[in-house]
């Protein structure tokens, strides 16, 4: 059996608080890799329920940040339709990211979106 790790390498300051995050997957790339921001989701399937790691460093600015969380539900609507096939959720998933985008002025209304949803 294959195994591949993933290193995420956290930097905090004085207080604790994230100065620095790096990561790197030993199958995807030989160096680490610099991020401002990482949100882990596991699913404790003994417990059925969800675990979280969410952490950002001091650098992460509010704009990236609303970026960081906007891209973030585009990408889970996709991750769900795939791991589902639950079409019309997925796409309930992706009406909401663009109303949330809309309200962050990240994108402009997609009005074709608003008039599916009526």
């Amino acid at each position: 059996m294959k195994k591949s790790e993933i290193k995420f390498i956290i930097t905090l300051d004085d207080k604790k608080i994230p100065e620095k995050i790096e990561w790197d997957a030993s199958v995807i790339q030989e160096q680490t890799t610099a991020a401002n921001a990482v949100m882990i989701a596991l699913w404790d399937a003994k417990e059925k329920n969800t675990l979280r790691i969410d952490l950002w460093t001091k650098s992460m600015m509010k704009e990236d940040m609303k970026k960081f969380y906007h891209q973030s539900f585009l990408c889970m609507a996709d991750n769900f339709e795939r791991a589902t096939g639950d079409v019309e959720t997925s796409r309930a998933m992706q009406n909401f990211a663009q109303t949330l985008g809309e309200k962050m002025n990240l994108v402009m209304e997609n009005k074709f979106v608003a008039l599916k949803n009526n």
